[in-house]
Protein backbone atom coordinates (compact mmCIF):
# COMPACT_ATOMS: atom_id res chain seq x y z
CA UNK A 1 0.00 0.00 0.00
CA UNK A 2 1.37 3.18 -0.80
CA UNK A 3 2.45 6.30 1.81
CA UNK A 4 -0.70 8.80 2.23
CA UNK A 5 0.03 11.98 2.49
CA UNK A 6 -2.45 14.75 2.25
CA UNK A 7 -0.02 17.70 0.13
CA UNK A 8 -3.25 19.33 -0.63
CA UNK A 9 -3.87 20.22 3.39
CA UNK A 10 -0.12 20.84 4.02
CA UNK A 11 0.46 22.94 0.97
CA UNK A 12 -2.60 25.01 1.87
CA UNK A 13 -1.29 25.22 5.77
CA UNK A 14 1.92 26.70 4.25
CA UNK A 15 0.20 29.20 1.59
CA UNK A 16 -1.72 30.45 4.80
CA UNK A 17 1.63 31.27 6.90
CA UNK A 18 3.47 32.29 3.83
CA UNK A 19 0.67 34.71 3.18
CA UNK A 20 0.76 36.15 6.03
CA UNK A 21 4.06 36.72 6.11
CA UNK A 22 4.17 38.41 2.69
CA UNK A 23 6.45 41.78 3.17
CA UNK A 24 8.74 40.79 6.50
CA UNK A 25 11.91 41.21 5.80
CA UNK A 26 14.50 38.53 3.99
CA UNK A 27 14.01 35.21 4.85
CA UNK A 28 11.25 35.98 7.22
CA UNK A 29 8.74 36.33 4.52
CA UNK A 30 9.78 33.12 2.08
CA UNK A 31 11.11 30.10 3.96
CA UNK A 32 8.78 28.14 5.42
CA UNK A 33 10.14 27.14 8.67
CA UNK A 34 11.57 31.10 9.42
CA UNK A 35 7.92 32.48 8.60
CA UNK A 36 6.42 30.19 10.35
CA UNK A 37 8.80 31.10 13.61
CA UNK A 38 8.10 34.76 12.76
CA UNK A 39 4.47 34.56 12.56
CA UNK A 40 3.81 32.60 15.85
CA UNK A 41 6.05 35.22 17.81
CA UNK A 42 4.28 38.12 16.09
CA UNK A 43 0.94 36.82 16.84
CA UNK A 44 2.13 36.32 20.38
CA UNK A 45 2.72 40.10 20.58
CA UNK A 46 0.05 41.61 18.91
CA UNK A 47 -2.36 39.35 21.48
CA UNK A 48 -0.24 40.81 24.54
CA UNK A 49 -0.25 44.03 23.23
CA UNK A 50 -3.74 44.36 22.47
CA UNK A 51 -4.23 44.09 26.74
CA UNK A 52 -1.15 46.48 26.97
CA UNK A 53 -2.47 49.09 25.41
CA UNK A 54 -5.53 49.51 27.71
CA UNK A 55 -3.51 50.04 30.34
CA UNK A 56 -1.21 52.94 27.93
CA UNK A 57 -4.37 54.55 27.27
CA UNK A 58 -5.62 54.86 30.88
CA UNK A 59 -1.85 56.45 31.87
CA UNK A 60 -2.39 58.87 28.86
CA UNK A 61 -5.90 59.71 30.31
CA UNK A 62 -4.39 60.33 33.91
CA UNK A 63 -1.94 62.10 32.47
CA UNK A 64 -4.32 64.32 30.78
CA UNK A 65 -6.74 65.23 33.55
CA UNK A 66 -3.82 65.73 35.94
CA UNK A 67 -2.76 68.45 33.77
CA UNK A 68 -5.78 69.98 33.47
CA UNK A 69 -6.74 69.35 37.15
CA UNK A 70 -3.35 71.27 37.84
CA UNK A 71 -4.31 74.44 36.56
CA UNK A 72 -6.99 74.76 39.21
CA UNK A 73 -4.24 73.94 42.66
CA UNK A 74 -5.35 70.33 42.75
CA UNK A 75 -3.60 67.07 42.34
CA UNK A 76 -4.36 64.03 40.40
CA UNK A 77 -5.20 61.99 43.50
CA UNK A 78 -7.18 64.97 45.00
CA UNK A 79 -9.62 65.59 42.24
CA UNK A 80 -10.47 62.34 41.95
CA UNK A 81 -11.14 61.32 45.52
CA UNK A 82 -13.35 63.73 45.71
CA UNK A 83 -15.28 63.11 42.74
CA UNK A 84 -16.18 59.96 44.14
CA UNK A 85 -16.97 61.72 46.96
CA UNK A 86 -19.46 63.72 45.02
CA UNK A 87 -20.85 60.84 43.02
CA UNK A 88 -20.50 62.72 39.75
CA UNK A 89 -20.06 59.12 37.43
CA UNK A 90 -17.61 60.15 34.69
CA UNK A 91 -14.64 57.95 33.72
CA UNK A 92 -11.14 58.81 33.23
CA UNK A 93 -11.74 58.96 29.31
CA UNK A 94 -14.14 61.17 29.41
CA UNK A 95 -12.15 63.54 31.91
CA UNK A 96 -9.44 63.47 29.68
CA UNK A 97 -11.26 64.28 26.85
CA UNK A 98 -13.10 67.35 28.42
CA UNK A 99 -9.97 68.91 29.79
CA UNK A 100 -8.26 68.77 26.33
CA UNK A 101 -11.14 69.83 24.26
CA UNK A 102 -13.88 71.32 26.39
CA UNK A 103 -12.01 73.34 29.13
CA UNK A 104 -14.65 75.37 30.01
CA UNK A 105 -16.80 71.84 31.01
CA UNK A 106 -13.78 70.87 33.02
CA UNK A 107 -13.55 73.89 34.53
CA UNK A 108 -17.23 73.72 35.69
CA UNK A 109 -16.55 69.83 36.87
CA UNK A 110 -13.49 70.86 38.73
CA UNK A 111 -15.82 74.04 40.40
CA UNK A 112 -18.35 71.52 41.61
CA UNK A 113 -15.55 69.19 42.83
CA UNK A 114 -14.24 72.15 44.78
CA UNK A 115 -17.39 73.41 46.52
Amino acid sequence: MPRSVNSVASRARKKKVLKQTKGFFGSRGNVWTVAKNTLEKGLGYAYRDRKKKKGLFRALWIQRINAGVRQYDMSYSEFMGKIEKKGIALNRKTLADLAMNHPEAFKAIVDKVKE
